[in-house]
């Protein structure tokens, strides 16, 4: 069915999957968590969605991936670049910025959330062929992907013409690593792994590996599917 989807930072505690199944709330661990799930639901119904996908920038830590079945984890990771894909609108919650504020306000809290800064976000950001629309801590709109390109470029050093139009065909391998460069991730296997949508690329994922042999097995599939040889800047 048509869904719409939330991309968000990862707190100290987030709503599991077992968590949605057995509909736990934990007042004193779980509320923020909590709060944004049912924030998220609630805004997405308010605009005609029935469905909503709720991420968060570690795959290990969401609500709607069982992660004690590491076939179901293996499966989400290397579909995740299209549930952002193929959404119908993603959702930015942004509790560390302000609809309040111009964004392109040099003082705004807009370029410094830490949304900018996460590993998984930066395909989250690109993936989404649909809207894709910034909201605050009271889900009140600061703007969509589309009317802040100019600013989300210049935190992100992403093209201005990719955010218009999606279309990662015409940008190198260099490119693309580059603008994950000074990202980071929870695990630190995941500054792979979040890579492989954006390179077209599936593999499974082995938590314990360590990130040098993660981004090694990217490496090595990225050059069994492509001839450029940009990748060897990396």
């Amino acid at each position: 069915p048509d869904y719409a989807i939330l991309s968000h930072t990862w707190g100290k505690k987030e709503v599991t999957f077992q968590d949605i199944q057995n509909r736990v709330k934990e007042k004193s661990a779980l509320e923020d968590a909590w709060n944004k799930v049912e924030g998220a639901c609630a805004h997405a119904k308010k605009y005609g969605w029935k469905w909503i996908w709720i991420d968060s920038c570690s795959a290990l830590d969401t609500c709607c991936i069982d992660k004690s079945s590491s076939a179901e984890l293996s499966e989400n990771i290397n579909s995740m670049y299209r549930l952002y894909e193929n959404a119908e609108v993603c959702y930015v919650y942004l509790p560390d910025a302000s609809s309040k504020e111009d964004p392109r306000d040099p003082g705004s809290r807009f370029p410094k959330s830490k949304w900018f800064t996460r590993g998984w976000t930066l395909q989250e950001l690109i993936a989404p062929s649909a809207s894709v629309v910034f909201l605050d801590s009271s889900w009140k709109e600061i703007g969509t992907r589309y009317s802040l390109c100019d600013v989300i470029s210049t935190i992100t050093s992403i093209p201005v013409e990719l955010l218009e139009n999606g279309d990662l065909t015409k940008y190198s391998i260099a490119q693309k690593m580059s603008w994950a460069a000074f990202r980071k991730t929870t695990r630190e296997e995941d500054r792979a792994y979040s890579l492989m949508g954006l390179f077209d690329i599936c593999m499974p994922p082995i938590y314990g590996e360590g990130g040098a042999k993660a981004f090694m097995r990217l490496q090595q599939e990225i050059i069994k599917t492509s001839d450029d040889h940009s990748i060897f800047a990396w």
